[in-house]
């Protein structure tokens, strides 16, 4: 079975092939400038990778952007990491040297039954012939 639509013509109506119309650009500042003003549009074409390359320039800049902000802020959150332990490290030190102090060590071996001797060191003198192992 054949397209009969499209096969059967009446008498009176002659076949004529239709014929795209040409689609007109719109009229704005871009289309102009590309068909009647300074640039044609084989300088347009011959200009394109010129063109990418600079989006690219654009973007590489943008990207290195963001890659330094991120730093900075890398940056700044370590510094306040190491201002506070630097804090800590300061109290803490602050805490042992009065825990150290000998009135301190004292008080807390005083639990323990340890005394502070009352009397003081006495030297002991080691003569040569004492010295002399066996």
């Amino acid at each position: 079975m054949s397209n009969r639509f499209r096969n059967e013509t009446t008498e009176g109506e002659v076949e004529r092939e239709v014929q795209p119309e040409k689609a007109e650009l719109p009229r704005n500042f871009f289309t102009v400038l590309l068909t009647e003003g300074v640039i044609s549009k084989e300088a347009a074409s011959e200009m394109m990778p010129f063109i990418i390359f600079i989006a690219f320039l654009g973007m590489v800049y943008i990207g290195n952007r963001h890659f330094a902000e991120k730093n900075i802020r890398e940056i700044d959150k370590l510094n306040k990491e190491v201002k506070e332990l630097s804090w800590d490290f300061k109290s803490l030190k602050a805490d042992l040297m009065l825990k150290s102090t000998q009135t301190e060590v004292a008080k807390r071996v005083d639990t323990f039954g340890l005394m502070e001797p009352v009397e003081p060191p006495k030297k002991i003198l080691v003569t040569k012939s004492e010295l002399k192992i066996k």
